[in-house]
């Protein structure tokens, strides 16, 4: 096996910077391994040819020319964006994401497009109108979702990092499935200016690599504040790897959230891989207690709701008149109604319908008004609890990846794999997925951490610990 295909960022860093590598060598190398196992895992939509990649690419950037790809619902100047969706069919992107353009400053070659679920609605990645994505580990079963074309794209060492977006873990439950780091981080830390709207208020963009040190690279570029989004953090750019030294904080506390430890239908394997990371923990110093997080236990359902609405209202704009599909029909009405009934997958369409509800007249208080309230009664559940413990923990998803398949005829419970994860979105506060363990039948298990506002330093700092005493994260799939 070439030591390239599963080489960590901070690795390949040293072997540029040792002029033991270029970056064309690099970009050339991740191309022919995408010819030769996308087939298999269609994690991405387009792969670029390497001279148009390599053009913007300067010497000296803080990521030395090392090539990742984007999921394709963050924008590429001059590049085709189709959110997974026949209804932006033929619309190339007009401007770079802030997230592409800091790439690019840092010398980042953006290899291509990665597949994900239809303008990141799923946990599965099969709802993609270029088909499913598969896990690499098994691909008879999904790489998780929605940013599943991501994940599965580093685990399979086609790339060593990935942007992928998160409105309901969905960083966080394709890095778990796929045996890889995955951060989402602080709402407003990294611009969303160019990623496309799915729950504005939730969506934020996140780094999937394979270690923590990669994902603190990837974050150091692409953070910061951004005057073209209104609600960027006013946070100037910083080092995150600076702080990863392998120890974590001294007299850290961690608090185990109960509610998901003793949640209904989790996987014995799930649990005891959790249980076993606490240990782990334990044994590198911190302090380690139970807590219930009674109002977490409403987060699905906030989800659910808030999540939709926002939907039908962002993803209202797509109707043919200004780009994309447009339906050939008699008058406008039918165009608007033919070209949303064949561009959206049923998916999409479901969402929209249910969000519409639950904003119409007669059900907004009832729904909408009410999950807003609780969602602030989450918020402050978390800052409250935050003032006890400097980071929280929990599983990442209730089981390990699941079957192509496996929930087409009960989308509800496909709902319910972001259960553990939402709360982090719907407060807009950061966390981080690790590898901390196997199933029995050789699929990977994620934990998560949890913090409050800000604290990516100390997440990525305990993380980064973690990692350096256990073995998962040098676990790579076989056929890759």
């Amino acid at each position: 096996m070439n030591k390239l295909n599963f080489a960590s960022i901070e690795v390949l860093i040293e072997k540029i910077q040792n002029k033991e590598i270029s970056s064309r060598e690099l970009v050339e190398h991740s191309a022919k391994r995408f010819q030769a196992h996308n087939s298999k895992l269609n994690a991405s939509l387009e792969i670029f040819d390497t001279d148009s990649i390599l053009k913007n690419v300067k010497d000296g950037g803080a990521l030395h020319g090392i090539p990742g790809v984007l999921k394709d619902v963050i924008c590429q100047n001059g590049r085709k964006l189709t959110c997974g969706s026949k209804v932006l069919e033929g619309l190339h992107s007009t401007y770079d994401a802030t997230a592409t353009s800091r790439l690019k400053l840092a010398s980042a070659p953006i290899m291509g497009r990665a597949n994900c679920d239809e303008f990141a609605m799923g946990s599965s990645t099969e709802t993609s109108a270029f088909g499913p994505t598969f896990n690499p580990w098994d691909t008879s079963r999904v790489p998780g979702g929605s940013s599943g074309g991501s994940a599965a794209a580093v685990a399979a060492g086609l790339v060593p990092w990935a942007l992928g977006s998160e409105t309901g873990g969905s960083v966080r439950q394709p890095a778990a499935f796929c045996g890889i780091v995955g951060l989402k981080p602080t709402y407003g830390l990294v611009s969303r200016y160019g990623l496309v709207a799915f729950t504005s208020s939730f969506d934020q963009i996140g780094p999937l690599t394979r270690t923590v040190k990669g994902n603190a690279h990837i974050l150091s570029a692409i953070a910061g504040n951004d005057p073209n989004d209104s609600t960027s953090l006013n946070v100037e750019p910083k080092d995150y790897t600076a702080q990863l030294n392998g120890s974590i904080k001294p007299g850290l506390r961690i608090g185990v959230i109960q509610n998901a430890m003793q949640a209904d239908g989790v996987d014995p394997e799930i649990i005891a891989a959790t249980e076993e990371s606490i240990k782990q923990f334990e044994k590198l110093g911190a302090k380690i207690e139970n807590v219930q997080l009674p109002a977490m236990e409403y987060g699905a359902a906030v989800y659910f709701i808030l999540a939709r609405a926002q939907a039908a209202s962002n993803l209202a704009r797509f109707d043919g008149v200004r780009y994309g599909l447009r339906a050939q029909t008699d008058t406008l009405q039918q165009m608007y109604e033919q070209t949303r009934d064949q561009g959206f997958g049923s998916n999409v369409k479901a969402r929209i319908l249910t969000g519409n509800y639950v904003l119409s007249s007669g059900f907004a208080d009832k729904y909408y008004d009410n999950a807003r309230r609780v969602r602030q009664m989450m918020r402050q559940e978390f800052v409250d609890t935050f003032k006890q413990f400097d980071l929280l923990l929990c599983p990442v998803t209730p089981e390990p990846a699941f079957k192509v398949g496996a929930y087409d005829n009960n989308k509800l419970a496909m709902d319910l794999q972001d259960y553990f994860t939402c709360a982090s979105n719907i407060t807009g506060t950061p966390a981080i997925s690790v590898p901390c363990g196997m199933t029995s039948q050789g699929l990977p298990i994620g934990v998560q951490l949890l913090g409050p506002d800000l604290s990516e330093e100390l997440l990525l700092q305990t993380a980064y610990a973690y990692e350096q005493a256990t073995p998962w994260h040098t676990m790579h799939p076989k056929n890759f």
